[in-house]
């Protein structure tokens, strides 16, 4: 079987993903439990108004005891018993970890890590995304699952494996090393075009034919930039590639539509999903509260944000969130009362058309035992229970407003390609990160009410009235021509430092930084200035800064503040320029919190941006979503005070009219369809 056949082929054309009003589901695990529990469970399915459950996620070793040996027993059980509850099927091809008879005969498919070692069976996604050997066997299930439930009228929708890339995204061995030279080729054509884009005249490290090149296991120095990046593209590519062979398998069975759960979050960085998006049929997300950060809840808007924006602003799907705590974080911190509700409706608020969780039955046993789900280990006598039963109630009440979309007038530059490039190796300073640069700026707009979308370098934007690009390292010519053409009709942009730096290859652009945005941004800048840990900065304005400094001069652009002390004092730290029709800042250092809020908050009223919300520490989301024929207006109250907020229209939730003003009692949510006038 040829593991990389043409993989594009649709046999039977994908419908569109449907579904009457917003879906409320769960990944659920039968598995684990006896059919008796099946039936007491889709009877509290219906209870609590699930309407759409993932199954067989991880069902391979009940599928295939043993090798090319099938049994369907026990999932055409499930299927047809969730089918005859009026529960919609989300069906995983199963792939997602291969049982122990698999790995016993092919020890050879096991992931090998940076350091050169083997990860064994035990955990999950035991798999190297190269190897021939698990391709053709997860292909030979998928074609069997595809054959037997194509056309079961069940099915809503095709789950191909499970979070893909989690854990395995980046293998080293040898499998790898031929399947990335392979890429390399298609890539490059030539040995020599190879050894121009990675600069291998460093450190005598030329190559003479492509069976030198091996992945970028750990060196004893730091490792070629240009080969560490492309591994990333790679290896994102050989997933993608992965991803379409299950899905072609599907199209020859089914026209039901195809999709696979991306990882839009903080902590999951190796998946290039701009170009994934284009696959799959409707764009679905997991994301999970990460109480590891400063900050979770901006986090959890921005990665709502971007799923939206990897959807092209069209409506998404939530496929896993949790309910509660998680098992995987240092301390797994429980939801208050409430905050399972207002996590749930703050994507909805930002485009998800489905509300699922992990997963319906908390486990007994294995690595999840701890991890929340729709029924806790204490069952229907329990608050959460009680909470999950409300917000099914609440989710089916909110019914009407599927398909609507998000209305924003800003955008933020995201790019997977230049985060991998600037938290490389080898750079000027460890102590700063891409997602932190983004997310600081994300983070401003939030707290003024500004609903965002985040978009690729290559988005057309057009549409805005403003475009941040924050730490933009990695531009291509294209790309940098795309915002600069945007500011020229007339947008206003405001680009961060470390921005258009390098090119695709990573190589410097010369002639002084930052590079691709000298022209655009009417600046020269000679060198970086990094402050040490912990080091701050003050401006004339009054403001403080730290992380960043960088030996500017304007060539054309305004200053609007300068460093007052530091290593140097009188230099500019923010500017302005008028490019053609439109205006571009520039900000070189990190401004605190409080003083980049203010500089946004002039930036947005000079670019005519209207905040939807009031400003506010991030604990007050306001967000509105708009079809054709209506308008809804989403108030979520993180905060531990009642809001009154103007409003005109019908509150969904509780049913009650709105007149004039809403009440948003503390840590509630509230959902009103405007009035046309309003």
């Amino acid at each position: 079987m040829n593991s990389r056949a043409a993989t594009d082929e649709r046999a039977v054309p994908a419908t569109p993903f449907s579904h009457n009003g917003i879906a409320f589901g769960c990944d659920y695990n039968p598995e684990q439990w006896s059919p008796e529990v099946w039936v007491e469970d889709v009877a509290l399915m219906q209870e609590a108004g699930v309407n759409l459950v993932a199954i067989n996620i991880f069902g391979w070793a009940q599928l295939e005891p043993r090798p090319g040996e099938y049994d369907f027993t026990a999932l055409d059980a499930i299927i047809d018993l969730l089918h005859s509850g009026g529960i919609r099927v989300n069906l995983g091809t199963g792939t997602s970890s291969p049982p122990p008879w698999l790995t016993t005969l092919h020890p050879e498919i096991l992931p090998m890590a940076e350091d050169g070692t083997t990860r064994y069976p035990g955990g999950r996604q035991a798999w190297c995304p190269s190897s021939a050997v698990f391709r053709e066997r997860a292909i030979a299930l998928v074609e069997k699952v595809a054959e037997r439930y194509g056309s079961h009228p069940a099915i809503a929708l095709w789950h191909v494996s499970n979070e893909l890339g989690c854990h395995n995204a980046l293998c080293y061995c040898d499998d790898t090393a031929a399947a990335f030279r392979a890429w390399l080729q298609a890539r490059y054509g030539t040995i020599d075009a190879l050894n121009a884009a990675w600069g291998t005249s460093f450190w005598s490290q030329r190559y003479g034919q492509w069976n030198e090149i091996l992945t970028p296991r750990l060196t004893l120095s730091s490792r070629n930039p240009g080969q560490a990046l492309d591994f990333h593209r790679f290896s994102s590519d050989e997933l993608l590639d992965y991803y379409r062979r299950e899905t072609a398998v599907l199209r020859r069975h089914s026209s039901v539509p195809v999709t696979t759960n991306f990882m839009v979050a903080a902590h999951i960085k190796n998946l290039d999903y701009w170009s994934w998006a284009p696959g799959v049929d409707v764009v679905a997300n997991d994301h999970y509260l990460d109480n590891r950060l400063a900050d979770p809840l901006t986090e959890l808007a921005f990665a709502a944000d971007l799923t939206r924006g990897l959807s092209g602003g069209a409506p998404w799907l939530l496929m896993e969130h949790s309910t509660g705590a998680v098992n995987w974080q240092p301390v797994n911190l429980a939801k208050t009362p409430g905050e399972m509700a207002r996590n749930s409706l703050t994507h909805v608020a930002r485009g998800a058309d489905a509300v699922c969780y992990f997963q319906w039955r908390a486990s007994l046993q294995g690595s999840e035992k701890f991890h929340s789900a729709l029924m806790p280990h204490a069952g229907t006598d329990s608050a959460l229970w009680r909470d999950v039963v409300d917000l099914g109630a609440a989710i089916d009440r909110l019914g009407e407003l599927a398909g609507s979309a998000v209305v924003a007038d800003a955008a933020i530059i995201f790019s997977w390609q230049a985060q991998w490039a600037a938290d490389g190796e080898s750079r000027p300073s460890q102590e700063v990160r891409y997602l932190d640069q983004v997310l600081a700026l994300y983070r401003a707009l939030h707290e003024l009410g500004i609903t965002v979308d985040v978009v690729s370098p290559d988005a057309d934007l057009s549409g805005y009235r403003l475009v941040v690009a924050p730490a933009l390292y990695l531009v291509t010519d294209e790309q940098a021509a795309n915002l600069t053409g945007y500011v020229a009709a007339g947008g206003h942009a405001v680009v961060t430092f470390f921005s258009g730096i390098v090119d695709e290859d990573d190589r410097v652009r010369t002639g002084g930084y930052p590079g691709a945005f000298r022209d655009l941004l009417g600046i020269t800048v000679e060198e970086f200035f990094p402050l040490a840990p912990g080091r701050q900065v003050a401006l004339d304005t009054g403001a403080a800064a730290s992380l960043w400094t960088e030996l500017l001069r304007p060539a054309g652009a305004e200053v609007i503040a300068s460093y007052l002390n530091g290593p140097l004092p009188g230099i500019p730290a923010v500017t302005r320029n008028a490019h053609a029709a439109g205006t571009a800042w520039y900000l070189a250092t990190a401004l605190e919190a409080g003083a980049l809020r203010d500089l946004m908050r002039t930036i947005a009223q000079q670019a005519r941006v209207t905040a939807i919300g009031p400003e506010s520490d991030g604990s007050v989301e306001v967000v509105r979503r708009a079809s054709a024929t209506a308008s809804y207006l989403f108030i979520i109250n993180h905060g531990g005070m009642e809001l009154t907020l103007p409003a005109t229209g019908h509150e969904l939730i509780t049913g009650e009219p709105v007149g004039r003003v809403v009440r948003v009692p503390a840590g509630a949510v509230r959902v009103i369809r405007e009035d046309t006038a309003s």
